[in-house]
């Protein structure tokens, strides 16, 4: 099943599948999450979803039962 991924600020939208990696997904439509540890314990690879809920990117997968998904980037400054 695909489900539309739009990215915020970069209002970049592209088709992912469910279960792909969102740090893939994000590198096929041309956006950076900055990654550290890869394990989602350092939370650099922090995005914030529409509704609010913060999730590591790392470690994290297009969800299933959604026809889209919204994602805001944002910047840490301690990194």
């Amino acid at each position: 099943m695909s489900v539309r991924v739009h990215f915020l600020p970069d209002d970049i939208t592209v088709d992912a599948e469910v279960g792909e990696p969102l740090l893939d997904v994000a590198d096929r439509a041309g956006v950076l999450i900055p990654t550290g540890c890869l394990m989602g314990s350092c939370y650099a690879c922090a995005v914030e979803l529409e509704d609010g809920e913060t999730i590591r990117a790392c470690i994290n997968a297009v969800p299933p039962g959604r026809e889209e998904l919204t994602i805001n980037l944002f910047s840490d400054p301690t990194w």
